[in-house]
């Protein structure tokens, strides 16, 4: 056989090879059909702007990724590195320094009213860090269930912590094969402050993400980043213990939401929604294929500034964007504080910082 003859075999067998890892290699997924609504175009209520062009950002040091900020009494700020550090800053912005470490990867930060950093953290569970820095293990499950991968959190006025776990199958490193599955794999869960005990408020969520306690504490809002809405469940009136609707069809994948104690929800939207991904969604077996490509030929997230601001009922009253080279971009979580937001990323390694007009 001449050498030729013998490449063109070898191209041949590498091409049947490839074709059949595509097609037929084990993968970590089990998709479930879905078929979004069209996606909305940034027009309108969602019109495209450059409002987001001021935001400073302030330097961490050497932490990457914080995916959340929160402020304390004092208005220092607080953020959580993807290696286990919080760090915190002076109110100023400046002067960066360890505050703890929970050997994890914490994700939502919120203060209680005892002056505790309360942390969802993706490995080690539901922490609270007093003011030496000390860190306590609040919770790993409830109802017999050990946390998967917890991610956001609230605390309402009677010291309840809200909180979510995005995936009881996959830990935040492969939070693309949570949205690739697109199963119910999330919950809505709370800690009792007087029994210590979780309970779960609602499960068969799609990466359950943002959670945010209404101002009157009639009700928390709870992040679904896999169906692109925002759900409301009711603790008080005559709706207690049911769920619905609060914003749906979003223009991008929502993130994080936080309440500014007074009139307006934040919502942070960490990236646009993808047209590829929108089309593959009603389709498991193509699902599959795109998970076992490489990671760098996968869809990711794209740099862009995305923050929303929703009244009680949902409807959008703020809308803050802006695009790329220079933007603060993938807002994971927007908190305001005396009349400025504060931004942490899934893609800086800074904090953002925005004043309000």
């Amino acid at each position: 056989m001449s050498l030729k003859k013998r490449f063109g075999l070898f191209i041949v067998l590498i091409i049947v090879l490839v074709l059949g890892y595509l097609l037929l290699a084990p993968v970590p997924i089990t998709p479930a059909a879905w078929t979004p609504p069209v996606a909305p175009t940034l027009t309108g209520q969602y019109a495209q702007n450059t409002r987001l062009s001021p935001v400073q950002k302030l330097s961490l040091g050497d932490g990457h990724k914080p995916e959340d900020v929160a402020l304390d009494a004092d208005g220092k700020i607080y953020a959580g590195f993807e290696d286990g550090r919080i760090v915190v800053l002076q109110p100023d912005g400046t002067q960066p320094r360890v505050f703890a470490d929970t050997h994890g990867r914490p994700l939502g930060l919120i203060f209680d009213p005892s002056g505790n950093l309360i942390v969802a953290d993706a490995i080690k569970g539901l922490l609270s860090v007093n003011k030496s820095g000390e860190v306590k293990v609040l919770a790993v499950d409830a109802d017999g269930e050990k946390f998967g991968c917890l991610n956001d959190l609230d605390v309402a006025a009677d010291g309840t912590i809200y909180f979510t776990e995005a995936s009881r199958k996959f830990p935040m490193t492969q939070f693309t094969n949570e949205l690739l599955e697109h199963q119910g794999n999330g919950r809505l869960l709370a800690l009792d402050p007087q029994t210590g005990k979780s309970r779960t408020l609602l499960r068969d969520l799609y990466f359950a993400n943002g959670v945010a306690v209404s101002p009157d504490q009639s009700f928390v809002l709870v992040v679904e980043t896999g169906k692109y809405e925002v759900r409301r469940f009711w603790l008080k009136g005559p709706q207690a213990g049911h769920d619905e609707v609060f914003i749906d069809n979003l223009p991008g994948f929502p993130d994080g939401i936080s309440s500014n104690g007074k009139d307006k929800f934040w919502l942070s939207l960490v990236s646009q929604r993808q047209a590829l991904f929108d089309r593959l969604l009603p389709h498991p077996f193509l699902r599959k294929v795109l998970a076992r490509l490489p990671k760098f030929l996968q869809p990711a997230p794209k740099r862009y500034s995305f923050v929303l601001g929703l009244d009680s009922q949902g409807k959008v009253v703020e809308n803050l964007q802006n695009g790329p080279p220079d933007c603060y971009a993938q807002i994971a979580n927007a908190v305001e504080h005396n009349g400025t937001l504060y931004f942490g990323s899934i893609g800086e390694d800074t904090v953002g910082r925005f004043q309000l007009r």
